[in-house]
């Protein structure tokens, strides 16, 4: 110190202190009113950044506050850029942290209003994360004079070694990047593997990619794995879907009929039933003489994958309920079986004799009643 310590410089001092506390509650309150308006709002954007403001500014207006009350005392030269020094850095962490938030939150806004979804591609958000913490900590460390040099060089040297150490970890980092970047699959996307795994992707981290199936259970794939592997994306290159389903009708159907009575009860699911598509042109293809009816392919529309299932529920009551009024018939599969006794005058029997035994039998069952 330069001088003694008096009554006026811990007063002074003390007044600004409590100054810039009065200063932060006050900020404080007024961020907190500046949210309630900013969540009426479509944009997501300005939440984030009243959010990342109602950190910053009050802490801010406390370091002022400590800042002009080290200034009030009789510090020396050294002491008082130390405390300069330390209370610089304290606001730059605390803007870092609340700048991180921020960019984090719009990335995530943006990837959000891109897939569509709630959920979105955390990998991108770690990233962004983690390199503004990065910065941030490093221009905190050159306010207080460390030399971050050396500790570049040293994380260089030190991150060949994690490198190695952690292949498999950054194979599956590197993986959902270039998934995400080539636009393959996006969260939200509906995705069937070749090994069978299927459901909606509902989020690509910086390990692995977590797939939600129809019975609501979570699949967790590595992004490895879901870069190497042969996939069905569904969603892509748009989420309407045309679906299949097969129709047999009787030989003795009339097939103009049949096809016009089809027509309509697929418009009608398609103007009715939740997850059909309207403009949807419907399609009856007849393709196979069967061995007791006629098949024929219906081609139905949908909005996207899960709703296939309940557009064929509804598609298949309806149709079945109006040929019945049509008085079109779907026939089982039928066999007839002819009966045989053997040469002994046994039991009939339904497996026909093979030709060696009809030529040395005494015939058939209607020889020798004859």
């Amino acid at each position: 110190m330069i001088r003694d310590l008096v009554l006026h410089d811990w007063v002074v001092a003390g007044i600004a202190l409590a100054s810039g506390c009065v200063a932060g509650l006050v900020l404080r309150a007024l961020m907190k009113w500046l949210g309630k308006h900013a969540s009426r709002t479509k944009w997501s954007g300005d939440d984030v950044l009243v959010d990342a403001l109602r950190t910053v500014v009050p802490w801010a207006a406390v370091i002022a506050g400590a800042a002009v009350a080290a200034s009030a005392l009789p510090l020396t030269a050294r002491i008082g850029g130390l405390v300069d020094q330390s209370l610089t850095a304290v606001l730059i962490v605390i803007a870092t942290l609340s700048a991180a938030r921020v960019v984090a939150g719009l990335v995530r806004s943006v990837a959000a209003s891109r897939t569509g979804v709630a959920a979105s591609a955390t990998i991108f958000v770690n990233i962004t994360r983690i390199v503004v913490l990065a910065m941030g900590v490093l221009v905190a460390l050159e306010t207080l004079g460390v030399s971050i040099a050396p500790l570049v060089t040293a994380l260089g040297v030190g991150g060949l070694a994690v490198a190695l150490a952690l292949q498999d970890t950054l194979a599956n980092l590197f993986a959902g990047v270039h998934i995400l970047a080539s636009k393959t699959v996006q969260p939200g996307d509906y995705i069937r593997l070749s090994s069978g795994e299927e459901g909606y992707v509902v989020d690509i981290n910086w390990r692995n990619s977590v797939v939600r199936n129809l019975s609501n259970n979570l699949v967790i794939i590595p992004n490895g794995r879901l870069a190497r592997t042969n996939m069905t994306n569904y969603s892509q290159p748009e989420q309407k879907l045309s679906i299949l389903v097969q129709v047999g009708v009787g030989y003795d159907s009339d097939l103009e009929h049949v096809e016009k009575v089809t027509l309509d009860v697929v418009d009608s699911v398609m103007a009715d039933v939740t997850g059909g598509v309207p403009d949807h042109e419907a399609a009856v293809r007849f393709h196979t003489f069967a061995d007791s009816r006629i098949n024929f392919t219906v081609i139905l529309g949908v909005g996207e994958f899960s709703d296939q299932y309940r557009i064929k529920h509804e598609f298949i009551k309806r149709l079945h309920q109006r040929y019945r009024t049509e008085g079109i018939s779907i026939p089982a599969p039928t066999r007839t079986v002819a009966l045989q006794r053997d040469e002994a005058g046994g039991a009939p029997s339904s497996l026909p004799p093979l030709p060696h035994q009809r030529d040395a039998s005494s015939g058939t069952l209607a020889d020798r009643r004859r």
